[in-house]
């Protein structure tokens, strides 16, 4: 009786030293569904943290937590010294935060919309984007100007322009156009590091929209270099370039031709200034086709700037057709519903200039 029940105790022993050095497997976290909004508001929320240079100054961005909501909370956190309401005077807090940068801070200048901009363009290109050439790189401007870019929905001809070209025709400036909300964290977080003025466009229909992101995505040391493509979908067949919110469009395209036989290769730009030619031109290299989608207007466009590097690069002795623009109409934006919706690109547009592209 009592040799068995030494035995017993032996292998209960044994069991638990067993156990103790199992190492159990732990499945990674899930994505977390984040959206838009909030990953700017992160991207702002954790910048601020970590310098106390950062501030954020622009229309109701404090106390009524933003036109859009980007700016929740912040003021109750950082208090009116860094979250800072403004009249509505463009000219005038654009001057006042690129003073601050060029003494030493680093703001975040908000602008209502990007249309609201053209009262402080004096301001962005002729103060902050020319400064550091003309101190022949004594005086840096390091500020963010951000706020929601292109069309929207029934605010028509004044409240509905694409600003990607305009600001990217200009040196000086690093030009940031993201799509999802990894985008928007990296690239923020990067531009309110980057001692450069940068302009990065939102654009208001995705701030309500949830993308999925990695546990590395959300960590306080995640970026994004500006200045790089990323590849969204991998294809053969032809190659689609876009930026912000038609990257979606492009890529649900590319699904449904996915089921006729035809593999599109995504490329989200990302940044717009400097723009990733060497990601551009490897795709055309391999899909030997390009066609370029944006918000904006046709004439002298992002679009026609991609055209033009890729004649004037190696890809295009690579080209079997030649380059296809999807553009917004040459047209200020009407009012109403049905005549802005052909204003702007639809995915079956994608779908049949891929097909004109390839002769399908």
């Amino acid at each position: 009786m009592a040799s068995s029940l030494r035995s017993f105790l032996r292998t209960g022993k044994n069991v638990v030293l067993v156990l103790g050095r199992r190492s159990f497997h732990r499945s990674s976290p899930a994505a977390a569904q984040v959206t838009v909004r909030d990953a700017l508001n992160q991207a702002m929320d954790e910048e601020l943290e970590r310098d106390e240079r950062v501030f954020l100054m622009g229309e109701e961005v404090a106390q009524y937590d933003g036109a859009y909501k980007v700016s929740r909370g912040l003021w109750k956190k950082y208090g009116d010294k860094r979250i800072i309401d403004t009249p509505i005077s463009e000219m005038g807090f654009a001057g006042i935060a690129v003073g601050s940068a060029m003494a030493g801070l680093r703001p975040i200048c908000e602008f209502m919309t990007f249309n609201f901009s053209m009262q402080a363009i004096d301001q962005v290109i002729n103060s902050a984007a020319k400064t550091y050439y003309m101190s022949a790189g004594l005086q840096a401007v390091p500020i963010v100007f951000r706020e929601p870019n292109g069309a929207s929905a029934g605010v028509a001809a004044q409240h509905s322009q694409c600003f990607a070209a305009w600001y990217a025709h200009c040196p000086g400036l690093k030009v940031v156009s993201p799509w999802n909300s990894e985008d928007a964290r990296g690239l923020l977080k990067s531009a309110i590091r980057d001692d450069n003025p940068v302009v990065f466009l939102e654009n208001e229909l995705m701030y309500g929209v949830p993308f999925e992101m990695s546990e590395e995505s959300q960590s306080k040391d995640f970026t994004i270099p500006i200045g790089k493509a990323k590849v969204e979908r991998q294809g053969s067949h032809v190659t689609l370039v876009s930026h912000s919110r038609f990257v979606g469009h492009c890529l649900d395209a590319a699904a449904v031709l996915a089921k006729e036989g035809i593999e599109c290769e995504v490329i989200n730009l990302r940044t717009i200034r400097p723009m990733d030619v060497d990601s551009i031109e490897a795709s055309v290299m391999k899909t030997n086709h390009l066609v370029t989608v944006e918000g904006g207007w046709p004439q002298f466009g992002v679009g026609a700037e991609i055209c033009a590097r890729v004649m004037e690069g190696p890809a295009f002795n690579y080209l079997d057709a030649p380059v296809t623009r999807v553009t917004g109409v040459d047209i200020p934006m009407p009012y109403a519903k049905t005549l802005e919706e052909h204003s702007l690109p639809q995915v079956k547009d994608i779908i049949f200039s891929v097909k004109k592209t390839l002769n399908v």
